[in-house]
């Protein structure tokens, strides 16, 4: 009783707090929130930020209020989660290092927007209990699709995320998508803010949330519970690990010097017969894979039949435009020939180019003056010998009903990425969790090449089989794991699902709040 008092008091508190104590202390629960995020998973932290986030929602009793005090949150959220962000802009100090203070804070109060509309719109349906829960897990969820979209889309750190480690639960993606999960997370998340009102039902109420995660667990278990690995015959790949620095990546006296690394690294013998020899994103330069001497060293490295995926920045002729920079993903066979091609259509603003360049007086983060320009889009690759792929470079990674074709269904995925940018930092363990669950939406495994880490080989159950951790130097050996057998229900209906969940969800919070007045 005396804690159920106390809890009752300090839920007031937070309602009836004005002014910027009020908007410091939602943005010290947004930073909370983003503990649970790789690499640390502190899922407590979202009980503790979404029950605080609801009984400042409490006391917001217009839309501008509410609004303000998830902008706030959001901030909170996205500074602490993204901080790693600082490290790309420390590789060319001199140039860039003056760019932190002002990348960070619009980063954080930018994205922290969505988080403003989010909790505008579910103080919309607010109502004690399961309403707002229900309200306010449809509008984060919504507004987590929405921030995947706009603005050439950003879907960093969904809510979902935080269930990585957790390998039943992350199940639930396969069904719902990341978004629906994140939906589903902070409706349990901001059930326990009924401990703050005098309701009889709070027992009730909050454990329902723990009953629905409990469900999910079980469906997720009987998802995966006695599947095997199953993996290719006849395929053995070796993703290269090189750990190469990015202040020594482009400086002219290191290329050759990487470039060798990639191959002696390729040549060294494992436990078995290696068919097919991945490289990171932009591994070597298109003017060594160019160079006849070098594709002749590059020929000898790949085995008989197999083939060499690397990436590569490369110049491409455009008549109207003149060259254009495209980051690449290059198929080699083994005679030495190109067997295929893929540019990468969605490129990271500021880094691969600079949005409005005649108004933006800015240098883009990568090597080179001239700005990248986007492929053609999504395409699945089909080679001889090798089962077809999606080919996925850097952040392609993360964009949920994004990354495989349905009529043209590949069998795995491979992301080439370099997150050697973000240094030891959570930086590169969010983006590996955002690959995990692409492996589960879609049920197909993915093999991903990092140059500095994380590298790892995943199974359609978002399993992960082999992995090199970050500042490692070395090579995976590994099977290819097969895909699901079935095609998942969220590879079949994308992110009509999440968006099913949410309106489902809203209608829910509807309902209770008319019911609510009627009391």
């Amino acid at each position: 009783m005396v804690l159920s008092a106390a809890i009752t008091r300090f839920a007031h508190l937070l309602a009836f707090l004005v002014g910027w104590k009020r908007l410091f202390v939602s943005l010290a629960f947004g930073m909370i929130a983003a503990t649970a995020q790789p690499p640390l998973f502190y899922l407590p932290a979202l009980i503790i930020s979404f029950t605080g986030l609801a009984w400042l929602l409490n006391g917001s009793t217009t839309f501008r209020s509410a609004f303000y005090v998830g902008w706030m949150f959001g901030a909170g959220y996205f500074g602490a989660g993204l901080y790693w962000i600082s490290e790309a802009f420390l590789v060319d100090a001199t140039r860039h290092a003056w760019l932190i203070p002002l990348s960070i804070f619009a980063l954080s109060f930018g994205l922290g927007l969505f988080g403003g509309f989010a909790t505008a719109l579910a103080r919309l349906l607010w109502s004690p209990g399961l309403g707002c829960s229900l309200s306010l897990g449809a509008s984060w969820a919504l507004f987590e699709l929405i921030r995947g979209i706009v603005f050439t889309g950003f879907p960093w750190n969904p809510i979902g995320n935080v269930w990585v480690f957790e390998p039943t639960i992350l199940q639930t993606a396969a069904w719902t998508g990341v978004y629906g999960l994140s939906a589903l997370t902070i409706f349990v998340a901001t059930g326990f803010s009924i401990f703050g009102s005098g309701s009889k039902r709070k027992f009730i109420y909050a454990f329902s949330g723990v009953g629905l995660l409990c469900a999910l667990s079980v469906a997720g278990k009987l998802r995966i519970d006695g599947v095997s690995l199953s993996v290719v015959s006849d395929v053995l790949i070796r993703v290269v690990q090189p750990n190469i620095p990015q202040k020594k990546k482009w400086q002219p006296q290191h290329i050759v010097q990487n470039y060798a690394d990639h191959l002696t690294m390729s040549g060294h013998k494992g436990d078995g017969v290696v068919t097919h020899i991945i490289w990171p994103e932009a591994a070597v330069p298109n003017s060594i894979l160019t160079d006849p001497q070098h594709r002749q060293s590059i020929r000898r490295a790949i085995p008989p039949g197999g083939y060499l995926v690397t990436g590569t920045p490369r110049l491409v002729n455009n008549i109207s435009k003149g060259p254009t920079a495209r980051n690449s993903l290059v198929v080699i066979d083994s005679g030495g020939a190109i067997s295929a091609v893929y540019d990468k259509h969605h490129l990271v603003p500021f880094g691969k180019y600079i949005p409005f360049r005649d108004i933006l007086p800015l240098k883009k983060l990568t090597a080179g003056a001239i700005d990248f320009s986007a492929g053609p889009g999504l395409i699945t690759l089909k080679l001889e010998s090798l089962p077809a792929f999606s080919p996925l470079i850097c952040y392609e990674a993360i964009f949920p009903g994004r990354v495989a074709l349905l009529k043209d269904r590949p069998e795995w995925l491979l992301n080439l990425t370099n997150d050697a940018w973000f240094g030891r930092t959570a930086g590169p363990h969010q983006h590996l969790a955002s690959a995990v669950l692409r492996a589960v939406e879609e049920g197909l495994p993915l093999v991903r090449a990092a140059n500095t880490g994380i590298s790892a080989i995943v199974d359609p159950y978002g399993r992960v089989t082999s992995r090199l951790g970050i500042g490692e130097k070395g090579v995976i050996d590994s099977p290819l794991p097969a895909p699901a057998p079935n095609l998942t229900f969220f590879a079949k209906f994308g992110n009509k699902v999440p968006i099913l969940i949410v309106i489902i969800m809203f209608f829910g919070a509807f309902m209770l709040k008319n019911i609510h007045r009627r009391e």
